[in-house]
């Protein structure tokens, strides 16, 4: 009877594939090996591409921002003072000075730098050697302490021309500190208006 089309068969070519494997006494049958290559390209054999995926554009890196350094900062604030764009702090400098009695108002030799007392005379001491200046001081101090004043002036130079640096600021700090301690409530270096890191303001006590 032949079979029909439709029918089940699901040993169909089992006869053919037992014969093909006969066992012959003997005989080593080695399994089949496959190369990397073909074990590639077995598991490959589904794969497909996707065409759209061509067409994707790619993405762009994120936009980085440096933070700018303190030295930067610095670079451009000195720029800016060159270009006249920035005034220089005077207190933030290493010639800036500053004194004021123990149990005083620290902020009396805040505002003696700011200006706030009117300065009632003044000595120069530009062109004198140590000991001149010296000795001028002396006689200046004397003198307004004689008349009662309050606030005076000494322009002493910054010694940037010398190689000792500024000795006769020095000269009038050691004259503050020594003979003239008792007198003095404080002093501070002037205002740029007024002479700036090459002059400074003394204040005497009031009698």
């Amino acid at each position: 009877m032949k079979t029909p089309e439709w029918s089940f068969t699901p040993f169909k070519g089992l006869r053919d594939a037992l014969d093909n494997n006969k066992y012959v006494p003997g005989k080593t049958i080695a399994p089949e090996i496959k190369t990397d290559e073909e074990i590639f390209l077995d598991a490959m054999a589904d794969v497909r591409e996707i065409k759209q995926f061509r067409e994707m554009p790619p993405k762009r890196p994120p936009k980085i921002t440096l933070s700018r350094s303190r030295e930067d900062d610095s670079l451009e604030d000195l720029r800016r003072v060159v270009r006249g764009e920035l005034r220089i702090r005077l207190s933030d400098t290493g010639e800036y000075i500053e004194w004021v009695r123990p149990n005083t108002r620290k902020d009396i030799v805040h505002r003696l730098h700011r200006g706030d007392f009117a300065v009632q005379d003044c000595i120069d001491l530009h062109g004198l050697t140590l000991g001149e200046a010296e000795e001028a001081m002396s006689s200046f101090f004397k003198e307004a302490l004689r008349k009662r004043l309050f606030c005076i002036k000494v322009i002493h130079g910054r010694g940037l021309r010398s190689p000792n640096g500024p000795v006769l600021k020095r000269a009038l700090e050691r004259l503050l500190q020594g003979q003239l301690r008792k007198c003095v409530l404080a002093y501070s270096t002037a205002r740029a208006c007024d002479g700036g890191l090459g002059a400074s303001y003394v204040l005497f006590k009031a009698k």
